[in-house]
Parts: structure tokens; C-alpha cells; sequence
């Protein structure tokens, strides 16, 4: 069999000589994603990193796609990748990175840093009232999975009280005191003084947070999203926040994406916004992470054994 190896990670030396050392008879080819040629991934039959999709649907040598994200998009819809082609993503390279961006930025509007952040620019030295704590709160991980449990463990540490929700029944982990699946997701959210989104894009989790749900949730409480953006209403959360409704919002993504300059949630006093970066390779852990999981499912598919991380197209995760 023909093996044209197409990677699209941008790896560092040693790494890519770990990924040859896995398949020694394969042709290698490294390009970046953003100016790969249609010729290079339609000539591949194995192709490691996030090709632009519309490049896929003549890729007929496609044998298996490793992402290097967690979410999978429009590459798990009906028609882009040829029929029999493993889709796998890279579940398990996020949780430090994003967990930790959770934590900091929870920390922000809990102790309205971000105010004092204003405030410092205007030179005002300013009492700003009360805050709250993460120890003796509620935390409401909506989707428990790699990042969201990684989050839950840094919360249970700092003493919260944790509860998750899986789209999926599954074992109980210790970091959660609580488990549950969506359907109980309006019955929890009056519970949260943290509600955290950490969910991939299906017909299921669009607008989960909306008009209704937001008002289900506690006038003090914070709700992040790292997942995707379509995830919240973007103009119900925006009537929230300037009505009082919630403490505030922290978004690592957005609908729409890129945000417009427009609009008017970048002026919302209490909404952090960030550019989809708390994943990315700006922590070089994930590089490492997403290089081991590529390397390991190389091996695997190059001997014929299970692949980890397999994608239910289905499903969208």
C-alpha cells in the first residue's frame, strides 16, 4: 500500500524524526495548513494536522485524518472525507492549557481584576466592593470530558464543589462530586456559581446557553465557553450582562468568529474576550501533547491495531 504522509503540525526536528521513526517505509511531506497545495493533500493517504476542508472532498486516496484539535467541525460532516477514512482529533493535548486559562480568567471576574485593570489605565485608585471565592462555590463543568475535567480537578483543589455534565454516560471520576447528562442541565444551572462550557460543535450543544437558560442562572455567577461559540446565544448573553442578569463572561470563542468590531460585546464592562487562543501551541505542552498523539496512532494504523481518539462522524465527536 501507498503511504504519502502529509503533516501539517508545525512539529520541531525531534518530533518529526519520531513520527518517520513510526512508519520508516512512508513517504514524508511537511507543509503548514494555511498554504498547503490541493495537489499535496489530495495525493496523501495520510494526513496529520487540519487541511482546509473544501481540499478533502477530491482527497479519494484518504486512508485516515489525525486533527490536531480536539473539536472535529465540519471535517465529521457527510460527504467531506472519502467513504471508510478514519477521522481521529486530538483529545487529550488541551486540558492544561485551556484549564488553566479557565482558572485565570474566573479569577479575573471573580476578584474584578479586570476593573482594576481599567481602573489602572484611567490612573484610578478606586475600591471596587466585594468578590467572591472559588473555595465554597459551585461549579457547573458542561462538557466533562479531557479539558473539563482538568478544570474540575484545579477547581476541587482549590475547594469547590464540582458537579459535571456528560453528553455520554460514563464512571464518576473523584475531582467530581457530582455527574449527570444534558438533560439535567436546566435543573443544575441554579445551582452554579460557575458554569463552564467546554463543548465541541453538533446539533445538540448549539445555543444551549440562550435566552431561557441564562435566566435560570444565579445573578452572581460567571459562565466561560471554550468549546465552540455557537454553544451561547451571543445577543441573549449580551442582553444578560448589561441588565445585571450575571456576574460576567469570560469567551475564548464567539459567535460569530472572528468577533466583528462592531459589536457590541467588546464594550460589555463585564465580558473577557480573547481571540481562540487559550488552546493553540502558545503552551508548548500541547505541541508535545498533539506530536505524542500523532506518533502513537501512526504506529497503530501503520501495524493495523486500535487508534485512539476515533471520531463518530455521527455523532461529531
Amino acid at each position: 500500500m501507498e503511504k504519502n504522509v502529509l503533516v501539517l503540525i508545525p512539529l520541531k526536528e525531534e518530533q518529526k524524526r519520531i513520527l518517520e521513526e513510526k512508519a520508516p517505509s512512508a513517504n514524508f511531506t511537511y507543509a503548514k495548513s494555511q498554504t498547503v497545495d490541493a495537489g499535496q493533500v489530495q495525493n496523501a493517504n495520510i494526513i496529520i494536522g487540519n487541511p482546509p476542508v473544501h481540499m478533502l472532498k477530491a482527497s479519494k486516496k484518504l486512508k485516515w485524518l489525525q486533527l490536531n484539535s480536539a473539536g472535529v467541525g465540519e471535517y465529521a460532516e457527510e460527504g467531506v472525507l472519502p467513504e471508510g477514512a478514519v477521522l481521529t482529533n486530538a483529545t487529550g493535548a488541551y486540558g492544561p492549557a485551556i484549564s488553566e486559562y479557565m482558572l485565570g480568567v474566573l479569577l479575573e471576574l471573580f476578584k474584578k481584576l479586570h476593573i482594576y485593570r481599567d481602573n489602572q489605565a484611567e490612573a484610578n485608585w478606586s475600591y471596587e466592593g466585594k468578590v467572591k471565592a472559588i473555595f465554597d462555590s459551585t461549579a457547573l463543568i458542561v462538557g466533562a470530558g479531557d479539558i473539563g475535567g482538568e478544570f474540575a480537578k484545579r477547581l476541587k483543589g482549590l475547594g469547590a464543589y464540582t458537579i459535571g455534565v456528560k453528553r455520554t454516560e460514563g464512571h464518576k471520576p473523584d475531582y467530581l462530586d457530582e455527574l449527570y447528562l444534558m438533560d439535567k442541565l436546566e435543573a443544575l444551572l441554579p445551582r452554579a456559581d460557575i458554569v463552564a462550557l467546554s463543548l465541541p460543535e453538533t446539533p445538540l450543544t448549539k445555543g444551549i446557553i440562550n435566552e431561557s437558560t441564562l435566566k435560570l442562572m444565579k445573578k452572581d455567577a460567571v459562565l466561560i465557553n471554550v468549546g465552540r461559540g455557537s454553544a451561547v446565544d451571543t445577543e441573549a448573553l449580551c442582553d444578560a450582562l448589561e441588565k445585571g442578569q450575571l456576574l460576567g463572561a469570560a469567551l475564548d470563542v464567539t459567535e460569530p468568529e472572528p468577533l466583528p468590531k462592531e459589536h457590541r460585546l467588546w464594550k460589555i464592562k463585564n465580558a473577557v474576550i480573547t481571540p481562540h487562543v487559550s488552546g493553540g501551541y502558545s503552551l508548548e505542552e500541547t505541541r508535545r501533547r498533539i506530536a505524542g498523539i500523532a506518533a502513537g496512532n501512526l504506529e497503530a494504523f501503520i501495524r493495523g491495531t486500535k487508534l485512539i481518539n476515533v471520531v463518530d462522524c455521527s455523532k461529531g465527536y
